[in-house]
């Protein structure tokens, strides 16, 4: 059993700064890409930005310049560095893995989702 669990949500002001965590346990044999997606109120969930293995990074436009994805592999953990945050980021952070366990083949693992409110 593969679980994400995440963390660092919460309420900050505009131009403030959050740093999420997300850490995979279970029965992993690898873990591809990680990243983070985020969906607010009466919208689709989109991508945030997403790691490679390798460290290669993808960013949506709208937070480039301000927001910072790394892993640590040796925890199976990404983070989410988030800075100069605007009211337009407010949305549920998830947390996701493409990632290979001992009992099935690579598949998308999803976190239950961390709140981060930024007031204006």
């Amino acid at each position: 059993q593969v679980q994400l669990v995440e963390s660092g949500g919460g309420l900050v002001q505009a131009g403030g700064s959050l740093r999420l965590s997300c850490a995979a346990s279970g029965s992993i044999f690898s873990i591809n890409a990680m990243g983070w997606y985020r969906q607010a109120p009466g919208k689709q969930r989109e991508l945030v930005a997403a790691i490679t293995s390798g460290g290669s990074t993808n960013y949506a436009d709208s937070v480039k310049g301000r927001f910072t994805i790394s892993r640590d592999n040796a925890k199976n953990t990404v983070y989410l560095q988030m800075n100069s945050l605007k009211p337009e980021d407010t949305a549920v952070y998830y947390c996701n893995a493409d990632l290979r366990s001992w009992a099935m083949g690579p598949r998308d693992y999803w976190g239950q989702g961390t709140q981060v409110t930024v007031s204006s």
